[in-house]
């Protein structure tokens, strides 16, 4: 029997089958039945008649948003001075900003807790700006690296000839550079924001439980045995993830198609 290529994805599609689409159809099924296993939409009625469900969820999407720009205001200019090889010809500070992301999560989020509480940011009574100043700190190397990458495959001759055109350093970074890096831009956003949305451990320990995630919210209803309605809410959070996935995809596919012709 000759050997086919294609059989080297057998172990990948029996890992995704396994570890992927099974779980997904176990939450499928647990958020559209109750505790008896039978088909029910009360867990959907459940969640809208909450309005504690609605608000948390959307308290999620408020840090998710304020994480995600202060990562990338933060990141950005980051990201350009190492891409710069003027100014950073080795690969040593790129490293020293990506090898926190190394350290175990809930180690470097206990170790942000001690260092808030040594220099005076209490995490029980500045809960909120705590949280934020913890989440900028896990995620932005998940926005410095694909910037990074993004910036390093940038056409040079595009800056030169929007300076030689008569363009100031202003038009050149917003009508030229942004363009060239919305690629990357968008993947940043990406990878901050959904995780942001899902995440619990940051929150619960810089905020001392005072700030509530949609991520610590599916945990508690697990944690109470809860399956159904657990189940239920991490099929929301799949659905958003979903949504976000396709939405970056329609801007990465906007700008290989046209994003460079239109800066022009």
């Amino acid at each position: 029997m000759r050997f086919k290529r294609k059989y080297l994805s057998i172990p990948y599609i029996l890992f995704l089958i396994c570890f992927v689409v099974i779980p997904i159809l176990f939450i499928v099924y647990y958020a559209f039945t109750n505790k008896g296993g039978q088909f029910s939409f009360s867990n959907l009625v459940k969640f809208f008649q909450d309005s504690t469900n609605v608000n948390v969820l959307l308290i999620s999407f408020v840090y998710a948003i304020a994480n995600t720009l202060i990562c990338l205001v933060i990141g950005y200019p980051l990201a350009m001075l190492l891409a710069n090889k003027n100014i950073n010809k080795s690969y040593v500070l790129v490293m020293l900003f990506i090898m926190p992301s190394w350290i175990n999560f809930v180690i470097r989020t206990s170790a942000t807790r001690d260092v808030l509480n040594w220099i005076g940011l209490s995490t029980g009574e500045h809960s909120q700006l705590t949280t934020i100043i913890g989440l900028v700190y896990n995620y932005l190397p998940f926005v410095i690296l694909p910037l990074y990458t993004t910036m390093l495959k940038m056409d040079k001759n595009q800056i030169e000839a929007s300076k030689d055109l008569g363009a100031n350093s202003v038009q050149t970074f917003f009508k030229v550079i942004i363009p060239m890096t919305m690629p990357g831009i968008v993947s940043a956003a990406t990878m901050v924001f959904m995780p942001t949305l899902s995440s619990y451990v940051i929150s619960d320990i810089l905020s001392e439980y005072n700030v509530v995630l949609f991520g610590s919210y599916i945990d508690l209803y697990f944690n109470q045995a809860d399956w159904n309605f657990g189940s239920f809410m991490a099929l929301i959070m799949l659905l958003l993830i979903g949504v976000s996935v396709l939405i970056s995809r329609k801007f990465s596919n906007e700008d290989e198609t046209g994003g460079r012709a239109s800066i022009w």
